[in-house]
């Protein structure tokens, strides 16, 4: 739409507005009366209406309304969107297939019959709902192809297999709900994040589950969902009070499977959509399903812990306390520490090329891993201490107190040189901060372990925070199962970013001196080391000085990973 024509219809929208308060009169006389004691709502948001096309549109006015009746009809059937199209075109035509999140918008006739759309992309959600957040420059162009109909008005012939809309938009009616399957040794209820729209979610969460992880993810994680059980009928019942009900075939699949596990997945994925009660059955008219999930949840973070002249230090209420046991790292440039859940494994760097045991007790400092400037260690929920050699070999190097080493190779890893490396709390997923020929870019893959919990690859890699540049300090940390921190360079200095594996990425305020990000318990709490060594705590919005703490080396940004 061009800028006159967005001026003739503020104009008309103005005039609009004029004409309907016009026909409301105040009353200026009669008696003073008490008011209903009613309060004021406000207002949910406002309601697009799709309109369809006029009969003497010109093509470009032909997209242009194609595009805003599609945006109005997100939730819908897009029955109103369908009107622009050609006859054979609306039943070829699937906005499902894919979702592009945009910020512009410019539509152009470029041919007789042709109009290009130009997009300054945000974002991309495939047909399964996996949101990729692109290149803050990132640009898409769509073609249409129009015909004239018999009675000479313009519709769309060919059109992209794509839905557009802004970024509120898919604020308002995009529903984000987590999928949940389960670690290999069916232990632990792991996340991947879906993006649906917000029609029947739980029927689309309920056929995500039973499809499976995304490519990324299915080599580290399993499901006790049986393969190939489908959803029949082809909807969840979902009625008023929270109850969710759905049948499962084949039966006897379904029967034979660990009913616990798959009420647990199921559970988790659906509760936060306000289903309070399961009813599951296998097999039309079939039993319903019952079981005992024995299941945790991914480990604590733990205690923030700091390092200071190469002690060990909790912090406690904001207050920095001696770890018991816990003695000094003796090397040139103690560093990046990092423990387990219990305690039981403690390192650090004693060196930028030097990997240590923290002296604990009697026990006493011993060197575990030696190379080119390590990644700060990372220490998973099987005892494994993770890190990289700078040297662009394409893999991740993890050993353990035994001096037991792997290493944990990735194809899309060759070539790069791995700068941070972070394992998730639960061990199936490890995000890489790595620079190639394309930059430093932000990766998340899932880890394949053998049945004694050894790592042995990475899975391929997906992006996130796509739209950042990590910082050269390249701190990550994994904030809760689904959400990284992460320092990326900004306008304004170093700032803080909570980057979610699949998402859009949010700022917080920058600190232009900051070198490390931590985070405490688990909890969307972050913290900031800067360089003069203090440590900031997020906090109504700004970050706040911890009082009693200087002089941090850096900080072990959670039990897991430490």
């Amino acid at each position: 739409m061009t800028r006159a024509a967005r001026s003739r219809a503020v104009a008309c929208a103005a005039l609009l507005v004029a004409v309907m308060t016009g026909c409301v009169a105040i009353p200026t006389g009669g008696p003073v009366t008490a008011g209903g004691g009613g309060q004021v709502r406000e207002q949910d948001g406002v309601v697009v209406l799709a309109q369809g096309p006029q009969t003497d549109a010109e093509p470009t006015r032909i997209v242009e309304g194609f595009l805003l009746a599609m945006d109005a009809e997100v939730t819908g059937d897009f029955d109103i969107t369908r009107q622009f199209l050609a006859a054979d075109e609306r039943s070829e035509w699937d906005p499902g297939a894919e979702t592009i999140v945009a910020s512009t918008t410019m539509v152009e006739q470029t041919g007789d019959a042709q109009v290009t759309v130009s997009l300054a992309v945000k974002a991309k959600v495939d047909v399964d709902g996996r949101y990729v957040e692109v290149p803050a420059d990132a640009l898409e162009t769509l073609r249409y192809e129009l015909v004239q109909d018999a009675r000479g008005a313009w519709r769309i012939a060919y059109a992209p297999d794509v839905l557009v809309v802004d970024s509120r938009r898919f604020a308002q009616q995009f529903r984000e709900t987590s999928l949940y399957f389960l670690t290999p040794d069916s232990r632990v209820l792991v996340p991947e994040v879906r993006f649906f729209r917000d029609r029947n979610v739980p029927t689309a969460v309920v056929r995500a589950l039973l499809a499976g992880p995304s490519p990324w993810l299915q080599d580290a994680v399993t499901s006790a969902i049986p393969p190939g059980t489908e959803l029949k009928p082809e909807a969840v019942s979902f009625e008023r009070g929270g109850v969710a009900e759905m049948t499962f075939e084949p039966a006897r699949a379904v029967l034979e499977a660990d009913r616990g596990l798959l009420l647990a997945q199921l559970d988790a994925s659906l509760r936060p959509l306000g289903v309070t009660t399961l009813v599951v059955r296998a097999g039309a008219g079939g039993a319903v399903i019952e079981g005992v999930p024995d299941v945790l949840p991914a480990p604590d973070a733990g205690e923030l812990e700091i390092l200071v002249d190469g002690q060990t230090l909790r912090v406690v209420a904001d207050a920095p306390a001696a770890v018991d046991g816990a003695g000094v790292v003796q090397g040139a440039a103690p560093g990046s520490p990092a423990r387990s859940a219990d305690g039981l494994v403690r390192v650090a760097l004693a060196d930028p090329s030097t990997l240590v045991t923290v002296p604990v007790g009697s026990a006493e400092q011993r060197t575990l891993l030696t190379g080119p400037a390590l990644a700060a260690p990372s220490v998973d929920r099987y005892a494994w201490v993770w890190t990289a050699r700078g040297s662009g070999a394409g893999r991740l190097d993890a050993v353990r107190l035994d001096g037991t080493a792997v290493e944990v190779t990735a194809d899309w890893l060759a070539g790069r040189t791995v700068q941070a490396v972070r394992v998730s709390r639960d061990g199936t997923r490890v995000a890489i901060v790595s620079r190639g020929p394309d930059g430093v870019t932000l990766n998340v893959a899932g880890v394949t372990r053998d049945g004694g919990g050894v790592p042995l690859t990475i899975g391929p890699g997906v992006r996130a925070g796509g739209s950042l540049t990590p910082a050269a300090a390249a701190s990550i940390v994994w904030v809760d199962d689904v959400t990284l921190g992460m320092l990326a360079e900004g306008d304004a200095g170093v700032t803080p970013y909570r980057v979610p594996v699949s998402g859009g990425s949010t700022p917080l305020p920058a600190v232009a001196d900051a070198v490390e990000l931590a985070a405490d318990r688990g909890s969307r709490s972050l913290y900031v080391v800067t360089a003069d060594g203090d440590l900031l705590r997020h906090e109504g919005g700004t970050w706040v000085a911890v009082p009693g703490v200087t002089g941090v080396l850096d900080v072990a940004g959670a039990a897991f990973p430490g």
